[in-house]
């Protein structure tokens, strides 16, 4: 640790944030004059999901910021790497290294086995962040179809707030969303520096205001069943109980199944829409995510 003062440390979050415009992070436009160049202090504090009053603090030199902060502040003032080791150094955390990149994320085996077997029920299995690491072609066919995507994208959060079609398919949709934010944040907590968590959230913050409003509220979920409503643009109306059951080897992955009150009229249009996907012979193989 230094001891460099806290208003060294607010000093260069002001001189950063005066060298970045505004139109670089698609910002609106406003009305108003601006009276400091680059970046507001409320932009900032938005684009780093932290409070404005926070914020307002760590400038001022009335509160030390803790790593997770730090870790979303290199992110939102795009800070290069000479300078993230300088941020940490003058906030007195020059112990802290940055996170080793982890290993890709690898399918299980017994989750692709699970997956052949599932043939009548949509199915898929999340990862760390909620990726999406595999899907049976029920899933492929309820949702979308995650094939096409690059493997960054597949994220059942970031689709859900990004992908309008995924967006209007879901007939409780601020429900489901803020359910989903609340299960992120959850996961948050065993390892708020990843990095490929905190590009996630600082771009959704920047895209969706109800995201950024959800993620400040630090709400947080663990539920691993519940009821979906789905308006499927092929077969109309579903609605669907929603299960998950968790690896035990500590990985983290999650088997997530929908299926239907037999008998229902969810039931029937669910058995036509994964007729439709029963000629496809094997699970759709996914690349390795990076973590």
């Amino acid at each position: 640790m230094n001891s460099a003062s806290p208003s060294h440390l607010g000093a260069f979050l002001k001189a950063r944030r005066a060298q970045l415009a505004p139109q670089e992070y698609g910002l609106p436009e406003t009305d108003s004059v601006r009276r400091v160049a680059g970046l507001r202090r409320e932009e900032v504090a938005r684009l780093a999901a932290i409070s404005v009053d926070y914020y307002t603090r760590l400038e001022q030199g009335r509160v030390r910021a803790s790593t997770p902060v730090l870790a979303t502040l290199v992110r939102a003032l795009r800070l290069d790497n000479d300078q993230k080791r300088y941020l940490y150094e003058l906030a007195g955390r020059a112990d802290d290294r940055p996170p080793r990149r982890q290993p890709a994320q690898r399918l299980r085996p017994t989750m692709r086995r699970l997956l052949d077997q599932l043939t009548q029920a949509p199915a898929l299995v999340l990862g760390k962040r909620l990726d999406v690491l595999a899907w049976n072609p029920a899933a492929a066919a309820l949702y979308t179809d995650f094939a096409s995507l690059p493997p960054t994208r597949r994220n059942y959060v970031h689709l859900l707030f990004t992908a309008p079609a995924i967006r209007e398919m879901h007939r409780e949709w601020a429900h489901d969303a803020r359910d989903a934010v609340a299960k992120l944040r959850m996961e948050a907590a065993s390892d708020p520096c990843d990095p490929a968590l905190v590009r996630l959230v600082g771009e959704l913050s920047v895209r969706d205001p109800d995201f950024r409003t959800w993620w400040a509220e630090h709400r947080v979920s663990s539920s691993d069943y519940g009821t979906k409503r789905y308006r499927h643009a092929l077969v109309g109306d579903l609605t669907l109980q929603c299960d998950t059951w968790a690896s035990p080897d500590g990985s983290g992955q999650r088997l997530v199944v929908l299926t239907a009150e037999p008998g229902s009229p969810s039931h029937d249009a669910l058995r036509i829409l994964t007729s439709w996907t029963a000629a496809e012979s094997s699970i759709n193989r996914t690349e390795d995510l990076t973590p």
